[in-house]
């Protein structure tokens, strides 16, 4: 795989493949990256649709800004650098087809240094892009040699559970986006001449084993320790908060998401199922015509967006089990 940046990294196609073709390609946007809010991206939203997700957006807002400081001291231990932060978010980002959200991470990328020019940079920066477009579109391709390339090219524990809940989040804030534009009546749009796959389901599992290291108890911190009290009694985190409080402060706001996304709701349509259907394998082409629908069967707004963004989430749970686990 060769890493290639056309035109001084004047445009936000970020190419990770060999591809020789320079065609259809999108200008940077520069304004893209000066937003008050990097979750939705300023998206003019109604106040009450706003008010009414207060409670999962305030904590999706503040993963962004732990998620992608524009500088972050790096060493042997925590190795991920702005850079590839920001890489892996634009990747993400590209294989949900959400331009919004392309140009916003583009934009952020672009002034930032890249690595040096050296045979393992190089091949470092290739298998993260490669296992972060893998496990954000085709996750059921994810197995025991894909998770052990990341430690083969020098990731931490650290570093690998970071990375791959940067895959997950961007995952589910591009699901989220396309659902606010949705309601507005804004196309999300895909990638001009650059065709987008539909993505697949990760393997459904029932007995799950973490494969990478959990926070061994004796070494724990007292923030770890508060987390994995906290979390494993989350059925939905029970089995992931051994691995993910390496990170504990990711692993709370997370959970604050999942906390407060949830609502029970009764609703069973074909509406329903169509549009969590399109918005799971393709959020690019999530639109009014699968939002409208909803509505039209009696579903408030607030609560059909609570729906959906629910199984963005979901989504993004699903790639972590997949990341760091497998069947037993």
């Amino acid at each position: 795989m060769e890493q290639r940046r056309f035109s001084g990294k004047g445009h936000w196609y970020h190419e990770t493949q060999s591809n020789h073709a320079q065609t259809d390609v999108l200008p940077l946007v520069p304004e893209a990256a000066n937003v008050d809010d990097r979750f939705l991206l300023d998206l003019a939203l109604p106040d009450e649709i706003v008010a009414a997700c207060t409670g999962w957006l305030t904590p999706a807002r503040a993963l962004c800004q732990l998620l992608f400081p524009l500088s972050v001291p790096v060493n042997r231990l925590q190795t991920l650098s702005a850079y590839d932060r920001l890489s892996t978010a634009l990747t993400v980002a590209q294989a949900c087809g959400v331009q919004r959200l392309c140009n916003h991470y583009a934009a952020l990328l672009a002034p930032l240094p890249g690595p040096d020019s050296s045979r393992e940079s190089n091949r470092r920066l290739a298998q993260i892009t490669q296992h972060a477009r893998q496990l954000a579109s085709s996750p059921d391709v994810i197995d025991d040699k894909a998770r052990n390339q990341l430690d083969e090219v020098g990731l931490s524990t650290y570093d690998i559970v970071v990375i791959n809940q940067i895959i997950g989040f961007i995952g589910f804030q591009a699901r989220v986006v396309a659902v606010f534009q949705a309601l507005l009546g804004h196309p999300v749009r895909w990638l001009p001449g650059h065709h987008i796959q539909p993505h697949t389901l990760p393997t459904p599992h029932d007995a799950w084993v973490p494969l990478l290291p959990v926070v061994e108890l004796r070494y724990a911190s007292a923030h770890q320790l508060e987390s994995l009290s906290r979390w494993q009694s989350e059925p939905a985190l029970e089995a992931l908060t051994p691995v993910l409080c390496h990170e504990p402060t990711l692993l709370d706001l997370t959970g604050e998401i999942l906390i407060n996304i949830r609502e029970e709701i009764s609703l069973t349509s074909p509406a329903l199922s169509a549009a969590t259907e399109l918005l799971t394998r393709s959020p690019d082409r999530f639109s009014a015509a699968q939002f409208t629908p909803l509505m039209d069967a009696g579903l408030p707004a607030v609560h059909a967006i609570e729906l959906l963004s629910q199984s963005a989430f979901d989504g993004w749970l699903n790639r972590l089990n997949v990341a760091f686990g497998k069947e037993e």
